[in-house]
């Protein structure tokens, strides 16, 4: 069985061909953008540390690949992006083993996935990784449930994929498909 993040990427990978334009609006140690930049050319990558810049751009040239990292926050996507992007992937919470009060929060989170659907084309998919097992997590994870709950069922695909038997906060996966 895949775990939600691997099921993030399988679900991506199915639609990203070489010339899409692709966000990693997390940036965190940058598996993500190395994963997505392995399927196109055009990743656009955020994060608001340097610390992540600096992680990623090693593992872009490891990797021999590239990317546009932006150390800025996804909340102003739209400065660097305008649309037709194909795919688009959030990691919930905060940068692993960094200063823990750094996290995503739901207000700029939002903002991010208005301008990101509003960008994306008929076909396009966007995953959540929802972590939200430490202090504000809780109040992001709601907020973005009652957003995507939301969103018009003719426009979008809504699914959540996630472990049901596990203790304490077990990350999980909401996947969006845009259909028109």
């Amino acid at each position: 069985m895949l775990s939600p993040l691997n099921m993030a990427h399988y679900w991506l990978k199915e639609i990203i061909e070489p010339d899409d334009i692709v966000i990693d609006a997390t940036m965190g140690n940058g598996f993500d953008t190395i994963f997505l930049a392995q399927l196109t050319k055009k990743v656009y990558s955020f994060d608001v540390q340097e610390a992540a810049i600096v992680s990623t751009q090693e593992k872009l040239v490891e990797n021999k690949l590239e990317a546009q990292l932006i150390l800025d926050g996804h909340e102003n996507v739209d400065k660097y992006v305008d649309k037709n992007v194909k795919a688009a992937i959030f990691n919930l919470g905060y940068l692993p083993k960094s200063d823990k009060s750094i996290i995503t929060k739901a207000p700029t989170t939002l903002a991010a996935l208005r301008k990101i659907l509003a960008m994306m084309k008929k076909g396009s998919r966007l995953a959540i990784m929802v972590y939200y097992g430490h202090v504000g997590g809780s109040e992001e994870k709601t907020s973005v449930e009652n957003f995507v709950e939301n969103l018009e069922q003719k426009e979008y695909q809504v699914m959540k994929y996630g472990a049901m038997n596990q203790k304490n906060t077990p990350p999980f996966l909401i996947m969006i498909e845009k259909l028109k």
